[in-house]
């Protein structure tokens, strides 16, 4: 047996590197789940904030790990939403747990059926496929109104328990819980794929595409794979909408709701997973808070946050924080010394 390369021992540790988990990490978690017991008050919101970062974490994948740019993700999102609420009101999958994973399912089909779409053309080419691809099938189900509900909504839809043990009640307790369980699962999983090599291939097709193939790196079909993953981890976060409101409509499809996800992204910055969870938190507290504060010009206030942001620049707003995070950098008895 050969003895490894430096230079493959070397990218061994940087991959290592990569999967180590951080102090700050295991903190974001505890606090997370801690919210379940000190924020009760809280649960509908925080439930909302739950599907939201898994929504952002799903455009995340696609645009900060492999640079495609997407103006219709909502598209995703919402047949993974309507899925989940045609099962549940048909009585053909009864389970949640089951139900959101078929949700899934259905959402990956479609990203897989239009990433080959997303392949041609450059950013522009994509934004307007993307975009097209969410008008039509929110035409369609506007069309299909015997079977969506239209204009109106799904409506009579009754979710069973969560694993015949947990129903979904009126204050959200269950349904927080629900769907931080799953965000929390479903990120381990992303973590997982994007500090493997398939992740690394992922940032060089984002850098340099050419560069990429040319050191035979399967760039068409990593792209296609990672759009798929994208677009079930989007129904998932569809699903759990509608399975903890029990209801449905066409907004899921909207281009607001696309629209919201690049700012949640450009709050919480793209190419490393909390970016999409930290950015749902801001925004949702956000635009609770302004809403209270101002009903009619709330959205005046995020939009002026955003220019800040961008006029500012997030290095320059975050740079507070450097000394915390270089004690906590120090304190790390798992780092391997350079």
């Amino acid at each position: 047996m050969t003895e490894p390369t430096p230079t493959a021992k070397l990218a061994t540790q940087g991959i290592l590197a990569r999967a180590r988990w951080h102090p700050l990490e295991f903190v974001f978690w505890i606090v997370a789940f801690g919210s379940i017991w000190f924020a009760p008050n809280k649960h509908l919101i925080l439930t909302e904030i739950a599907w939201l970062a898994l929504f952002a974490l799903s455009l995340d994948l696609i645009l900060g790990y492999a640079g495609i740019l997407s103006l219709g993700h909502a598209a995703f999102f919402g047949v993974g939403s309507y899925a989940a609420a045609l099962l549940a009101k048909h009585g053909i999958v009864t389970e949640p747990v089951l139900a959101l994973f078929c949700a899934g399912l259905v959402a990956a089909v479609l990203g897989f059926a239009t990433s080959f779409l997303m392949l041609r053309g450059a950013d522009l080419t994509r934004l307007m496929v993307s975009l097209g691809v969410a008008l039509v099938l929110r035409e369609l189900a506007n069309q299909f109104g015997w079977l969506t509900g239209g204009a109106d909504g799904l409506q009579g839809v009754t979710m069973e328990p969560i694993l015949g043990l947990f129903r979904f009640d009126m204050f959200g307790h269950n349904g927080y819980v629900y769907c931080l369980v799953v965000l929390f699962v479903l990120f381990l999983a992303a973590r997982r794929l994007m500090a493997s090599p398939f992740g690394l291939s992922l940032l060089a097709i984002k850098g340099n595409p050419l560069r990429a193939r040319a050191i035979g790196i399967g760039v068409d079909m990593r792209l296609v794979a990672i759009y798929t993953i994208g677009g079930f981890y989007a129904g998932v976060a569809g699903g759990l909408l509608a399975q903890t409101t029990a209801f449905s409509s066409l907004d899921v499809f909207s281009f607001d709701r696309s629209a919201d996800l690049l700012l949640v992204l450009i709050i919480g910055g793209t190419g490393y997973l909390y970016g999409g969870i930290i950015g749902a938190v801001i925004f949702k507290i956000m635009q609770d808070y302004l809403a209270l504060w101002s009903p009619q010009y709330w959205p005046f206030w995020i939009g002026l946050v955003l220019v800040v942001m961008v006029l500012v620049g997030r290095d320059r707003m975050t740079r507070w924080s450097e000394p915390l995070r270089a004690l906590v950098n120090r304190l790390d008895w798992r780092r391997t010394p350079s």
